[in-house]
This record gives structure tokens, C-alpha cells and sequence, in this order.
């Protein structure tokens, strides 16, 4: 199918231009190691496995320890897959976490890491094939090119440029603009120029589309795409596949757009 180049077009970036696994579960094992003080060496190789395989439930970084927990503590793989909410909640109550906490330890063990060691952080990060040339090409053709994702906007920006793309740091929306992505899409709508806006919105998790076709005031304006590379199970994909306000597209598919 072939669709007029939009006003604006908004990516995610994990799961979208960038696979962060590697990075997701060595940041995730340092974090866990000082919440519950245990040291996880022992069965590394089964933990990140797993890790790998139950990352699409995760919608927000502070998550990402308590599924670490959720696996050590043996809960069962597809309870994990079909109830992270209600895994994750009884996690929290049970253990009285502070998911704030949990959230800056997270992040302070990344910039920790950053500021020790750059160049093995990005060594952890690698881009999908060809996606940094449609990253490029986007950048230079007549849509604007916004990043909507809930990585911290700072780290998108370190990624980018060490690949020598310069976004400017107001088109990179992060997790530091608390707000959930349709409303980013929304505001992006409003302070637009052009009374005429359209957009593409390319999203690896079917929750976060599904939010955005809620939207009845963006449902005639935004053209959804989920990306079949990224971060999701293939549940999510079947119900992409049959519902027709959501593209499935893959990442050659993508690519033949540009």
C-alpha cells in the first residue's frame, strides 16, 4: 500500500530504529544486584534468555528490574506474557517497592556507566538494518521528523549522534516529557503550522497504537504503523494484522516507503 509522505512523521526509537536488548539486561542486572543486593552471575546466560523473551511487556524502564524479579522468582513465563500488570503490582506490593526508586537506581547505573565508560555502553546498541538510512532520508524529505519513545531523551540523542546524525533535541521526545504518546502526538498537532497536518506513527507495541486510535481526534490524522521487528510477541501481530486502523508492516516494507 502506498500513502502520500506525511506532515510529520514519529518513530519510536527502541524496538523501532534501535535494538537496546544487550544494553536493556546488563543495565537491568546492575540495577537489580544493589536493590535486592544479590549477586546474579550464577545462571546469567538463562536469566538474559528469558529477559530477551518477556521484554515486549515492558512499557517503562523502572519495570524492567521487577521483571528481572518476576524471573528469578520462577513466575511462570506465560503469566508473565499474558498479566504483567498484575505480576508486576503483587511484585510491588508484595516487596514494598518504590518504583521511583527503583526508576532513578536504573537510571543512575546507566549514567553511572556513561560517564565510566561510553564507549562499552554503546557497544551494547545496535540499529536495525537499513533504518538509519530512512532515519537519513526522512530527515531530508519535505515530513518532519519527530522521536517519540519513553527512553530518556538524552540517551536517544548520545546514540544518534555517535551514528553522526544530528537531531535537534526538541524533535527528540522522551521519557522526561511525562505524557503518555498520544498526547505527545496531540500537542505535536496543535503547535503545527499547518492546518492541514497529517502523521505516520511507527510503534513497535500494540498497546501504545491502540491508545492512539482511542484518540477520536487523531484517528483521522494519524496513519499507524506497527513495526513487526521490534519489541513484540506474535499475539500482538496477529491482532495488528486484522484490525484495519493498524498497518503491520515490516522493516523492508518500511524501507520501499523511502
Amino acid at each position: 500500500m502506498i500513502y502520500s509522505l506525511p506532515t510529520i512523521i514519529a518513530l519510536d526509537f527502541d524496538g523501532v530504529i534501535c535494538d537496546g536488548l544487550k544494553e536493556y539486561f546488563a543495565t537491568t542486572k546492575r540495577a537489580y544486584e544493589q536493590i535486592w543486593q544479590q549477586n546474579l552471575e550464577q545462571n546469567l546466560q538463562k536469566l538474559e534468555i528469558s529477559f530477551y523473551k518477556l521484554r515486549p511487556v515492558i512499557e517503562t524502564g523502572w519495570e524492567m528490574p521487577v521483571l528481572l524479579r518476576a524471573i528469578i522468582l520462577e513466575i511462570d513465563e506465560s503469566e508473565i506474557l499474558t498479566s504483567w500488570n498484575l505480576v508486576r503490582d503483587q511484585i510491588v506490593a508484595t516487596e514494598k517497592l518504590d518504583t521511583k526508586l527503583v526508576g532513578n537506581t536504573l537510571d543512575s547505573m546507566r549514567d553511572d556507566w556513561i560517564t565510566d565508560d561510553l564507549t562499552s555502553w554503546l557497544e551494547l546498541h545496535r540499529f536495525y538494518p537499513g533504518i538509519l538510512e530512512i532515519v537519513t532520508k526522512i530527515i531530508s524529505s519535505s515530513s518532519e521528523l519527530y522521536i517519540v519513545t519513553t527512553k530518556e531523551g538524552r540517551f536517544v540523542q548520545q546514540l544518534l549522534q555517535q551514528q553522526e546524525i544530528s537531531l535537534p533535541r526538541d524533535k527528540i521526545i522522551g521519557k522526561e516529557s511525562k505524557r503518555p504518546k498520544y498526547e505527545t502526538l496531540r500537542l505535536l498537532r496543535d503547535n503545527s503550522q499547518n492546518p492541514d497536518v497529517s502523521f505516520w506513527f511507527v510503534e513497535d507495541r500494540l498497546p501504545a497504537l491502540q491508545l492512539v486510535k482511542e484518540q477520536p481526534d487523531l484517528k483521522p490524522i494519524v496513519k499507524l504503523f506497527m513495526a513487526d521487528w521490534g519489541y513484540n510477541i506474535e499475539r500482538d501481530r496477529l491482532i495488528a494484522s486484522n484490525d484495519p486502523d493498524l498497518e503491520l508492516i515490516s522493516l523492508e516494507e518500511l524501507t520501499q516507503k523511502f
